[in-house]
């Protein structure tokens, strides 16, 4: 299961762990980025609340199909989004309700602001060499792969 926001740059790094006959991967689009970009086209509340409604079930054409009449640019940017992250739109009830995996990218947004403050720690010197080092062994132990 590969979660992630709408940015280009997380689904390019996302293709590079491949599919195999062995493994398949899930591409889900974060459920709150997906409400947050909707919520950017405003106008009615009303068709906002019924868009929300329609993206928790997945259902990304009767989605459209309420912006289809507006002529706002974050209207069109948002419709671009849709057709853009479709197969990545699941069924978010569903997901939540099974348990089948996170619906939201927050956790893993958090590691990475908490990883970045951790190496600027006062008085700390890094270089590309240790760096890399210290965060292998940092996810190793995470992991727990690393035998203590």
């Amino acid at each position: 299961m590969c979660l992630g926001d709408g940015h280009d740059g997380v689904w390019n790094l996302v293709k590079e762990f491949g599919k195999t006959e062995y493994f398949q991967r899930w591409e889900i689009l974060d459920w709150y980025h997906l409400k947050e970009n909707l919520y950017k086209v405003g106008g009615s509340l009303k068709r906002l609340k019924a868009a929300e409604t329609l993206l928790w079930q997945g259902q990304v054409e009767e989605t459209k199909a309420l912006f289809h009449h507006c002529r706002g640019k974050q209207a069109k940017n948002f419709i671009a989004d849709l057709v853009k992250h479709h197969s990545r739109i699941v069924n978010y009830s569903y997901y939540q309700a099974e348990q089948l995996c996170s619906i939201g990218s927050g956790a893993v947004e958090s590691a990475i602001k908490q990883i970045g403050a951790r190496m600027k720690i006062s008085g700390a010197q890094w270089n590309v060499k240790s760096v890399n080092h210290i965060l292998s062994v940092r996810c190793a132990y995470l992991n727990g792969l690393l035998a203590l």
